[in-house]
């Protein structure tokens, strides 16, 4: 008798024991709270099939987002969306109770690098890009959904060349002296910066003689307007020069265009600036 009372006595220890753990578990998960995050910002969301969202800028869909949770300074979670995600710019995540800095950064660039290590993001070819460090203070209260609204930390160099393009012409390299291809996720300033680095876009056979043409590419910024010097040249198949322009002291700054327009071949008239109020307030000057 006095061994089925040990017996059941174990046995009750050992119950006790397992209702606490699980009485643990579910103090652990009452300490947690799913946010489902949906990104906006200067670009729209849409939804291309009953499921999977996409959001667009300019026309064009950024490929990726990176969602990155730091509580007192220590990175806890880190999410990447793809576009071919269902939940593409709509992220949930479980945020312990307490205060958070959570960091968005969405782009089209290609070829990025993240390094947590170094809190950067950065793109073999820059692109369209949107940043918001959002801080939120998570409690039992705390809604369910969050609205956040990226700023844009791009931005672009548009040049315009006026006159004729030369047959034979194979491609036009874009150079700047100093450009950036990264992004200090903590801070919102870029880094990586890449010193003379040609940017080459193919052109047609078939865009020979065509008047106007307008190429583009773009880096990422500060709001802080800073000026870099940029190289226009033209090359025929063979890699010869058959056209080029210089520019001095080309200003920008996040969310802003600046374009260039003048001729490439003919090398009279030069390069006019005017910085474009397509994305943010517009600026007039020449050289």
């Amino acid at each position: 008798m006095k061994k089925n009372l040990i017996w059941l006595a174990g046995i009750a220890v050992m119950l006790a024991a397992c209702e606490n753990d699980m009485s643990n578990e579910l103090a652990v998960d009452n300490d947690k709270k799913a946010v489902t995050f949906t990104c906006q910002g200067d670009f729209t969301m849409t939804t291309e099939s009953m499921t999977r969202g996409a959001m667009e800028a300019d026309g064009k869909t950024m490929t990726d987002l990176w969602v990155l949770d730091y509580v007192g300074g220590t990175l806890v979670q880190q999410v990447h969306q793809a576009s071919t995600d269902e939940d593409f710019g709509t992220p949930t995540l479980n945020l312990d109770y307490g205060s958070h800095h959570i960091y968005f950064v969405a782009s089209r660039g290609t070829a990025p690098t993240l390094s947590t290590e170094e809190h950067t993001i950065s793109w073999g070819t820059t692109s369209d890009t949107f940043y918001k460090d959002y801080s939120v203070a998570v409690t039992s209260g705390t809604a369910s959904t969050q609205n956040v609204t990226l700023n844009r930390v791009a931005t672009k160099l548009t040049i315009t060349i006026n006159d004729a393009i030369v047959d034979g012409t194979s491609y036009v390299e874009i150079t700047p002296q100093t450009w950036y291809y990264g992004l200090d996720y903590l801070t919102g300033e870029p880094t990586a910066a890449q010193t003379s680095t040609p940017r080459t876009i193919n052109i047609p056979s078939t865009k020979a003689g065509v008047t106007g043409m307008t190429l583009n590419i773009f880096g990422l910024s500060s709001a802080t307007e800073w000026t870099t010097d940029v190289t226009v040249t033209a090359c025929d198949g063979d890699d010869n020069t058959i056209g080029q322009a210089s520019i001095s002291n080309a200003p920008f700054k996040a969310n802003r265009v600046t374009n260039y327009a003048g001729n490439l071949f003919t090398n009279t008239g030069g390069f006019a600036l005017a910085l474009s109020g397509e994305w943010d307030t517009e600026f007039a000057g020449s050289w």
